[in-house]
């Protein structure tokens, strides 16, 4: 150790602190995060609870969950499930983007009709929409086809037109286009008002400007929030149970109200809703990242492209350990040369 002063410090100041000759002589002491164990142990505890509750409380009935989850009805009720999700994401982003472009328009009366239909359809609870939609009926029984404010040349009964499952994807369609059409005009807002200048400038039509500049680079901020929406969508399907469509929930209600077993069918319906909601966001992870080319050209692995990494780096260290051990070669002796020898 040695002490080091400044030769500028004016005279009677304490002396500099001493600097170790060498820095690899200090001792490393680790910082130690006791309440970050202490909040790890109590999340132990609880989920270790949990999980010891799922695997041995009786109530759960884990036989009869299994008696249901591949059963049939309940698998012919997740594909309707699946039905009206798709249904209803693709109406309700088509009509979406087009309110979104409504309202993006530089004509007062499109941008007040979409900004009412949003106002209005966001206002109203989904299930007041199908109940409404179901009942369509005694508000027109006939929907025809003519002149505006004029003859009608071709009609039909509206129960035949607009069914059940009509009225359910209608209602779902409207409701999410009101939420499509604020994801999407966020995203084409985000977009550098500049690259549709230059664009313009270049002469490339504005239909074009927006299928090949605006949406590409506006996709990068729909995609996260529009996956959110079709989860909630999927989940908020169970609404319908409402008309009698024998969707994932209700045909958990109608089995459960024969049976008597309320808990295992609602695991059941809980285990599905997972299932799905977990497959629709692996797909919204890997469609994010195919639009996020153009930004991240490096993107980082995925989760499979790390496994398999992991895995060969695994292989290859077992192949490493099974090399037998060859020891280095010494040099031999040099041996002096005697005075006769050649050089």
């Amino acid at each position: 150790m040695r002490l080091t002063t400044d030769p500028a410090a004016p005279p009677g100041t304490a002396p500099a602190a001493p600097v170790p000759a060498d820095p690899a002589s200090l001792k490393v002491v680790p910082a130690r995060h006791h309440a970050r164990w202490a909040a790890a142990l109590v999340v132990a505890v609880l989920v270790a609870q949990f999980a010891h509750g799922l695997a041995t409380n009786p109530v759960w009935e884990w036989g009869v969950f299994g008696d249901y989850f591949l059963s049939e009805t309940i698998v012919q009720a997740v594909w309707v499930t699946l039905q009206l999700t798709a249904y209803a994401t693709v109406l309700g982003f088509l009509l979406g983007t087009v309110l979104a472009f409504m309202r993006l328009s530089r004509s007062p009366l499109l941008q007040t009709v979409a900004w009412s239909y949003i106002w209005i359809f966001r206002s109203i609870p989904m299930i007041v929409q199908l109940v409404f939609w179901f009942n369509l009926s005694a508000l027109y029984e006939r929907l025809g086809v003519g002149v505006p404010f004029g003859p009608v040349f071709w009609s039909v009964d509206s129960d035949s037109v607009v069914g059940t499952i009509g009225a359910a994807v209608i209602g779902l369609s409207l409701h999410q286009a009101a939420y499509a059409a604020e994801i999407v005009r966020g995203g084409v807002v985000s977009v550098d008002p500049g690259q549709l200048e230059a664009a313009a400038a270049l002469g490339i039509p504005r239909l074009r400007q927006i299928r090949r500049i605006v949406l590409p680079q506006a996709m990068r901020a729909i995609l996260p929030t529009a996956g959110n929406e079709i989860i909630g969508l999927l989940k908020g399907t169970s609404v319908v149970y409402v008309m009698a469509i024998g969707e994932l929930f209700y045909q958990v209600q109608v089995v459960y109200g024969r049976n008597g077993r309320v808990i295992p069918l609602l695991l059941v319906a809980t285990a599905w809703y997972v299932v799905l909601t977990s497959v629709l966001s692996v797909a919204q992870y890997y469609v994010e990242r195919r639009f996020a080319r153009g930004a991240d050209r490096t993107p980082p692995p995925t989760p499979l492209q790390r496994l398999r990494n992991t895995v060969r780096s695994l292989r290859a260290a077992a192949a490493r350990r099974e090399e037998p051990v060859v020891p280095p070669k010494t040099p031999s002796a040099v041996r002096p040369k005697t005075p006769g020898e050649n050089r």
